[in-house]
């Protein structure tokens, strides 16, 4: 032990300002020499010891600007040094935090003339990337358009970052796009202009051609903190080991925090094989484990360790808490999708009456963006306010916008907003000129955008042939819509909105607007599909009384308006996938669509590389969203599931089957099947379904 542990401890047994701390956080806060690797998991007070330790160091007198902090993000950034200014007072000039991006641009400010770059370099973000990838395939004889450019940029992407090789066949090289790449590293050199993965390569590129400035840059970052390491991947672990420098006892001042039971990045890049890495380069490191948990309570928390331990490439580690025991799991089996949603809206809506809890203490989890449709709906139905995070919410795609708007400005002509939404959409020749013309027509006469339009359509000018076909267009619809269901022989709403979609062709402008992937095209106008069967489920309620236009519009304004917060102190439930709800917390969680093909994600297991199981990868993801709940936790796995047009059977994820059987109660139809041995017979239903014992 370290004379500053000893003297750490002793100030915290006298009450000073490290008695917040636990004893493993305390170690981890004062053990500032030589290579220190923190396994911190989830909920385990990470960012108190990054922010306490940087603060310790400055008052052991370390200078600020030895020391550096990488992160990934930079709101992350801003955080973590808001909290460090909270708890030393001082104005923290000199002290680097930053993402790996921006420290290697910062490099690059001062050292690019090195490598033949004028100081003044660009930085080219997608769209100019992307349209230098077009030219350099114009360049190489071959016709952009029948390339996905999006693509190919990930693979020079990988490429330059070093995670894949060229494959050459027969010489060619990967379909020939490697001279494609040599034209499109020339052409950046000639425009002098980086692009993204240069901030990160270049700066490595210095350091080992340079080893002058690479000890220039070591010297002054005597003091290297590394935040989610787990989620480094190969170029910024090579970054990082490359500024660590040796002290006079031959060891590196180098800290690195991360879990691996929370690496869920490898998509892009992620490599938690890099702590393994990390103890191999780093002889000698420093391992402290974090592991007493200060959100979840010990259900929880068995739970997930239950299901984590079946990875076998990770540390090992068992969180534990000082909250107690705490409810069982609820393990819900809805029939389907629309039940599943009734099932966690009606929920959340009795705990909020029973508990006293506000909407913003919800957190609804999903795999994937596409599921939130049926729960959207449900919480549309009930008045619950929501927000969406980690993709867009389904009333606000533009598919969707589309047809709604078109559904507005039927039910009032004079709704402007929503008019300029449709009136080229799809493509019928109006044009920015023409709506330029008619905005000013109708601010002359001071009248809505529709009279001006009828002001043109009237007077039968020789440029308002595509006005007329509009303007036909919307009276037809109109004489459609506007017939109320009580007339015999009138179509329901969601049949006129299925005529609706049909009568504009919006089926041929989705595959001209994504002519290079129809894929994209047919997921699209599968959503309008969903929003026509949403419209049908909702006219067959038989506490609807009035399927028509005008309610349908009045209660999708409810899931479309933005309010603010409104109510501050109860804000909106967290509906969002569970990627996005990495490093949140919440008092109650509901994970929805634990099936098997959802988690784990049959693509993720189709498409997962040989460098990482992708079973255990999966595994990590659900096991991330159990430990996001710190009181009450609520799974559902659904008995059929609508995919598309077809309905098919479901069943239950196996990670379901892990979670220890006395950690859980059975949900049935409104009524909680509580005690051990129910939930016993539950689960082996569940490891039956996977032909288990």
């Amino acid at each position: 032990m370290s004379a500053f542990q000893n003297e750490d401890q002793e100030e915290h047994r006298r009450g000073g300002g490290l008695t917040e701390l636990n004893g493993p956080q305390l170690k981890a806060v004062s053990t500032l020499e030589g290579p220190v690797l923190i396994i911190a998991g989830a909920g385990s007070g990470k960012t108190r010891v990054i922010t306490y330790r940087i603060a310790h160091m400055l008052k052991k007198g370390i200078p600020q600007s030895a020391i550096l902090a990488l992160t990934f993000t930079n709101k992350a950034a801003r955080e973590m040094e808001k909290r460090i200014k909270e708890l030393t007072g001082k104005k923290l000039q000199s002290l680097t935090i930053s993402t790996f991006h921006a420290f290697g641009l910062k490099i690059l400010r001062e050292e690019i003339e090195t490598l033949g770059y004028r100081k003044n370099f660009s930085i080219y973000d997608e769209t100019d990337r992307g349209q230098l990838i077009r030219d350099c395939l114009r360049e190489c004889r071959i016709a952009p358009d029948g390339v996905d450019t999006y693509s190919l940029g990930q693979l020079f992407s990988n490429i330059k970052t070093g995670r894949t090789l060229w494959i050459h066949e027969g010489g060619s090289g990967d379909d020939g796009f490697e001279k494609v790449y040599q034209e499109y590293q020339s052409s950046l050199r000639v425009f002098n202009a980086l692009d993204f993965d240069d901030l990160l390569t270049l700066p490595i590129t210095l350091f080992e051609t340079y080893p002058e400035i690479r000890e220039k840059y070591q010297k002054r970052c005597r003091y290297i903190m590394v935040d989610e390491f787990q989620d480094t991947n190969y170029t910024q672990y090579r970054f990082m080991k490359l500024l660590a420098s040796p002290n006079s006892e031959g060891k590196c001042n180098v800290c690195v925090v991360g879990d691996d039971d929370q690496s869920i990045y490898s998509w892009r890049g992620a490599d938690y094989g890099n702590i393994l890495a990390f103890e191999k380069d780093f002889p000698g490191a420093e391992e402290i484990k974090l592991e007493q948990n200060y959100r979840s309570t010990t259900t929880i928390l068995e739970a997930a360790n239950g299901v984590i331990a079946h990875n076998t490439s990770r540390k090992d580690k068992k969180l534990w808490s000082g909250k107690g025991g705490g409810r069982p799991i609820v393990l819900a089996g809805p029939e389907n999708e629309s039940d599943e949603a009734d099932f966690i809206a009606s929920t959340i809506k009795g705990l909020m009456m029973e508990e006293r809890l506000g909407y913003g203490d919800f957190g609804v989890l999903i795999r994937t963006n596409s599921m939130t449709r049926s729960i959207e709906e449900a919480f549309l139905e009930r008045n619950i306010p929501y927000r969406v995070s980690g993709g867009t919410s389904f009333f606000q795609r533009k598919e969707i916008k589309d047809i709604i708007s078109y559904l507005r400005v039927i039910a009032n002509s004079n709704d402007d907003v929503n008019l300029l939404r449709i009136i080229n959409t799809p493509r019928r020749g109006i044009g920015k000129t023409t709506i330029a013309n008619l905005s000013e027509l109708a601010k002359r006469n001071h009248s809505p955008l529709w009279d001006a339009l009828n002001r043109v359509h009237i007077s039968q000018t020789q440029h308002s042939k595509d006005i007329d076909e509009f303007m036909n267009l919307m009276d037809f619809l109109k004489s459609e819509f506007l017939v109320g269901k009580e007339i015999p022989g009138s179509w329901a709403l969601s049949q006129k909105v299925r005529l609706l979609v049909d009568h504009i062709d919006y089926w041929s402008y989705l595959v001209s607007e994504y002519s290079k992937n129809e894929k994209i095209a047919r997921w699209k106008f599968a959503n309008i599909e969903y929003l026509i069967q949403s419209i049908e489920y909702w006219e067959k309620d038989p506490d609807n009384f009035d399927p028509t236009l005008y309610p349908y519009l009045n209660r999708i304004s409810l899931i479309t308006r933005d309010d603010g917060e409104g109510d501050a102190d109860r804000g909106k439930v967290n509906l969002m996938t569970i990627h996005a709800a990495k490093g949140l917390e919440f008092p109650v969680v509901f994970i929805a669509g634990a099936e098997d093909g959802i988690m784990p994600h049959t693509r993720s297991i189709e498409d997962g590389s040989g460098e990482t199981d992708p079973v255990e990868e999966e595994r990590r993801l659900f096991y991330v969203a159990l430990t996001r709940a710190r009181d009450k936790l609520f799974i559902s796995s659904c008995k059929k599931r609508r995919r598309l047009k077809d309905v098919i059977d479901c069943v239950p994820s196996p990670f379901l089957a892990e979670i220890p059987p006395h950690l859980v109660e059975a949900w049935e139809e409104e009524k909680a099947v509580s005690g051990e041995e129910e939930a016993r017979d539950y689960f082996a239903l569940i490891k039956n379904s996977f032909g288990k014992t």
